[in-house]
């Protein structure tokens, strides 16, 4: 489906022509256009690969989708794939993976948008209010979707790191659920895997658009590029942090399970063995042998229910004293 198309010239807006005729547009007019697609059909995107004659190889790619973040030169054209994260269905805590291709040429941008409602009017506005910039040409677009693309991790990251100090927080706490808090570190695991999914290749792929050798259509925007880098850096360097605080959680959460349950123990031993003296007593002297001295005594009877609660209490004493009970 096509979101928007726009012929800029000299950072303005001089028309809109569509997916028809854009071969005849940009041959009769100066400038570029840009063209933005959500969910494309295959009739769009043949379209576009021969009015902008396209690379066959990174149109299929597009068409296909579920490609890994990448960046492809093909002569004076890039093709560049990107995750778009965001939050699934309210409540479940699970991340959704979206994608968008760019394709960059020196006179066009095409952007591509899969499994996403998340779009980039934003930054076309963004980019219509700073003409300066727009006269950048294709380059300068490109930046402003990738720059776009990794400001919008931020926020999951916060989240993710959020969570993880408020488990924290409460680990430590009595009658706390260990196998609920060790579920929700492992969800907490699997959204930072879906970031890293996301932040690592598009490290590689923003390296390759400053210093060194660098494509010509973004020979002019390498600063910014260099921007986006350093964004992704600061991610990445949190997702490490964040990677080592859930397993060193984890490791402390299985810990205190262990504790919990040596601490269950004691105290079933300790009452166990308080029971088990009292068992003993109480079997003694129920054996009713004629020669026993209180068989016949008065308080023979109390004096073995005294003993009985003496040794009883004596190993209650000593099994507080102990921390065991």
């Amino acid at each position: 489906m096509l979101i928007n198309s726009a012929l800029y010239d000299d950072g303005r807006i001089v028309a809109e022509p569509g997916l028809d005729g854009l071969s005849e547009a940009l041959q009769s007019q100066s400038g570029f256009v840009w063209i933005a697609l959500k969910d494309p059909t295959d009739d769009e995107l043949g379209r576009l690969e021969r009015e902008l004659n396209l690379p066959a190889l990174a149109v299929e790619d597009a068409r296909k989708g579920h490609q890994r973040p990448k960046l492809e030169e093909y002569g004076d054209m890039l093709f560049a794939a990107m995750h778009l994260i965001e939050a699934g269905p309210e409540g479940e805590g699970e991340l959704e993976v979206g994608e968008v291709h760019v394709f960059v040429g020196p006179r066009f941008v095409v952007s591509v948008r899969h499994r996403s409602a998340q779009g980039f009017l934003g930054v076309r506005g963004r980019a219509e209010r700073e003409p300066e910039l727009l006269r950048q040409g294709p380059g300068f677009v490109f930046y402003a979707l990738m720059d776009a693309v990794v400001d919008r991790y931020f926020p999951h990251m916060d989240a993710i790191e959020a969570e993880l100090e408020k488990l924290e927080s409460t680990m430590f706490q009595p009658r706390q659920d260990r196998q609920a808090v060790v579920q929700q570190l492992f969800g907490l695991k699997q959204r930072l895997a879906t970031l890293r999914h996301a932040v690592t290749p598009l490290l590689e792929v923003s390296a390759k658009l400053h210093g060194g050798r660098v494509p010509v259509v973004c020979k002019a925007m390498q600063d910014y590029f260099r921007d986006v880098y350093d964004h992704l850096l600061r991610i990445q360097a949190s997702l490490d942090a964040a990677r080592e605080t859930i397993i060193a959680a984890t490791q402390v959460n299985l810990t205190l399970v262990t504790i919990d349950e040596s601490l269950v123990t004691k105290r079933l031993a300790a009452w166990a063995a308080i029971f088990a003296a009292s068992t003993a007593l109480a079997g003694i002297w129920g054996m009713n042998f004629e020669g026993m001295p209180e068989l016949k005594w008065a308080w023979g009877y109390p004096m073995a229910l005294a003993v009985i609660a003496l040794v009883s209490g004596a190993l209650y004493w000593r099994f507080r004293r102990l921390k065991w009970l």
